[in-house]
């Protein structure tokens, strides 16, 4: 794969996750934590904001700068288990560090760079997690969500393919290319932003309405 959906998606499944239950008692620590902006939908969006989780590449200890990446929720919590007819709505945005190539933490390989690829693969992994069909009970709900995470992998792969399209999208007021595709369970965009890469995934909230700025004061997502 060119430049790492490889490396940032082996931090969600492999690295210790830093945000969220798992995370230190104060949510917004890893947040504060990182070397790059945070990206959120902008003033357009009047509804709740909440922080989800951040991730690092390796297990470096929560040190200063070894967040890579990490997601801001807006609207309702996706839902965390299987819900009959769930209609939650919901926008989340990725926001992902620029990074080179670079050794792991436990120096026993090599990260690829970091490239929009990753935002997207972030971004339509999140959205698999979050949405599932309705039919299928748990016992097939792993089969399904491996054969769609393949999918999703080759797809966040090739973003010139014709699995996606192009959207404009303003970002800090600017307008910014996008590559955009949607599905039966939402929908997913990636690209760049200052400083870093974006993605975004969500359902039942409009992807063409959306804007991004950077997030000034994180604290807008820590209330209720």
């Amino acid at each position: 794969m060119d430049a790492t959906s490889h490396a940032v998606g082996t931090a969600t499944a492999d690295g210790p996750m830093v945000g969220g239950q798992a995370g230190p008692a104060d949510p917004l620590v890893p947040y504060l934590s990182a070397d790059f902006p945070w990206y959120g939908l902008d003033d357009g969006w009047s509804g709740r904001r909440y922080l989800m989780q951040a991730g690092a590449g390796g297990p470096r200890g929560g040190a200063a700068g070894s967040v890579d990446y990490g997601t801001l929720g807006h609207g309702e919590e996706p839902a965390r288990q299987y819900e009959p007819r769930d209609m939650r709505k919901f926008a989340v945005v990725v926001t992902v560090a620029r990074r080179g190539s670079r050794r792991s933490a436990d120096n026993t390989g090599t990260l690829e760079a970091t490239s929009a690829s990753s935002a997207a693969w972030l971004a339509g992994s999140g959205l698999l997690a979050s949405t599932w069909p309705g039919q299928l009970d748990r016992a097939l709900r792993q089969d399904w969500l491996d054969q769609q995470s393949t999918l999703a992998w080759d797809l966040a792969d090739d973003l010139a393919g014709p699995g996606w399209s192009t959207l404009s999208l303003p970002v800090n007021g600017l307008p910014q290319p996008f590559r955009y595709r949607e599905s039966e369970y939402g929908w997913v965009l990636a690209g760049e932003a200052p400083g870093v890469l974006l993605g975004a995934y969500g359902r039942g909230v409009s992807a063409y309405g959306t804007g991004f700025s950077t997030v000034p004061d994180l604290t807008a997502y820590t209330r209720p």
